[in-house]
């Protein structure tokens, strides 16, 4: 199956939602969350839906807080994310309804800063895209109309990330992380879709 009928499907499935609709899309870390999520938001587009993109790791917390207890598999797990603000100023927006003001971004990871944008309103038939990691954690589930997750090996996902990002410190605890979810949150049996993408020219739907 090739990438474009992968995304044919998923959004044949995001189309017939409520809107707004809340649709995320998880995975490990070098996944192609991001890729995959952008791309189902162009194929959406096309299809003739009003679609918002947006990413969860415009709500982390900041450098101090990440690493106050250590950097360790447990603190990324635990202490990265800040999923109160992801709720308060994106997601409940969204699930409220149309008119709803929300933020989409609520701290930049690069300049480890706050971010204050005007807020935005929520429009009427329209698809919210989120991708992030850990979205299957107890606190979202009930927060997407669809969930997608991206299924792939660890050490396919650090090659990527490597290869993207330059070496890093310790790979080893973003791996431990993703075990603590997978062990916590069984994400690919909570996911409304679960795909495959250890090769993402020809990604699979396994679910």
């Amino acid at each position: 199956m090739t990438a474009e009928h992968v995304l044919q499907e998923v959004a044949t499935r995001v189309v017939v939602l409520r809107t707004p609709a809340v649709v995320g899309v998880d995975g490990p870390d070098g996944a192609g969350k991001s890729t995959i999520a952008d791309a189902l938001a162009g194929t959406l587009r096309d299809a003739g839906s009003r679609v918002v993109r947006a990413s969860a790791d415009d709500f982390h917390h900041p450098r101090a807080h990440r690493h106050a207890e250590g950097r360790t598999p447990e603190t990324v797990w635990l202490r990265h994310f800040d999923i109160e603000a992801l709720l308060r100023e994106l997601l409940n927006p969204w699930r409220a309804g149309a008119g709803a003001e929300y933020r989409r971004r609520w701290h930049d990871l690069a300049t480890d800063r706050p971010v204050r944008d005007p807020r935005e309103t929520v429009p009427q038939d329209a698809i919210l895209v989120v991708d992030g990691l850990f979205l299957h954690r107890h606190e979202l589930r009930a927060a997407w109309d669809l969930t997608v997750y991206l299924d792939v090996p660890d050490d396919v996902g650090m090659a990527r990330v490597i290869a993207r990002d330059g070496p890093l410190d310790d790979p080893e605890r973003y791996v431990g992380a993703q075990k603590i979810y997978r062990a916590e949150c069984e994400p690919r049996e909570h996911a409304g879709v679960v795909i495959d993408n250890t090769d993402p020219q020809e990604p699979m739907i396994v679910d």
